[in-house]
């Protein structure tokens, strides 16, 4: 080979070597380390993020009045969601029972809805005036809600997510469907329509 020829490719060599430097330099340097730190702090947040507790939530009454859930503290609380023209709407009868004979220890809390065949349909005065006249309801009730479905009220869907209330996945499937919480906010048990009030299951629980 001509020494001439020679240095001309030694030349070309070092200048494609150098272009080769340059062209990995410029690429962007993915850094394994940072995504990890980043998912390892995504992780952080969510294990330390505090799930809601049944306390967090206030409604207000079907005469307007704000009422916090923790004013419950220390007491269970028989969640039940309501109906006025319901096959077990006799049923106000018993849960005003239970509240007169047992309300020391837990406080029955009404959540009139309309999602079950559309049996709530007045409006907030008109359950108030039916659940007077007929049952003579003192325990609190509340305005109407929805309790199943994407606009299920944050506080349904609470008790029906075990991931957030730690016991059950139950939610209601009709009207009169009850949720029975500790002293604690923890929620004991889910009975479904058919179990009367001051049926045993429900007494022996509040009794346990």
């Amino acid at each position: 080979m001509q020494p001439g020829l020679f240095k001309i490719r030694q030349k070309l060599f070092w200048v494609l070597v150098v272009c080769m430097g340059m062209v990995a330099c410029g690429q962007p340097h993915k850094n394994n380390n940072a995504n990890t730190m980043e998912d390892n702090n995504s992780i952080q947040i969510s294990e330390n993020a505090q799930k809601p507790s049944i306390y967090d939530f206030e409604f207000k009454t079907l005469d307007g009045v704000l009422f916090p859930l923790n004013e419950f503290k220390g007491r269970k609380m028989l969640i039940v969601n309501v109906a006025s023209e319901c096959g077990y709407t006799p049923q106000y009868k018993e849960l005003q029972a239970l509240y007169d004979k047992y309300g020391s220890k837990v406080v029955v809390l009404g959540f009139p809805a309309n999602d079950f065949g559309g049996q709530e349909p007045g409006t907030n005065e008109e359950i108030a005036t039916f659940c007077e006249r007929n049952y003579g309801v003192q325990f609190p009730i509340f305005q109407k809600i929805e309790v199943t479905g994407p606009n299920a009220h944050p506080l349904y869907k609470w008790l029906s997510d075990k991931s957030l209330n730690g016991v059950t996945d139950e939610a209601p499937t009709w009207n009169f469907c009850k949720y029975l919480i500790d002293e604690n906010g923890q929620v004991i048990k889910f009975f479904p329509s058919k179990v009367a009030p001051l049926s045993a299951d429900i007494i022996d629980a509040i009794a346990g």
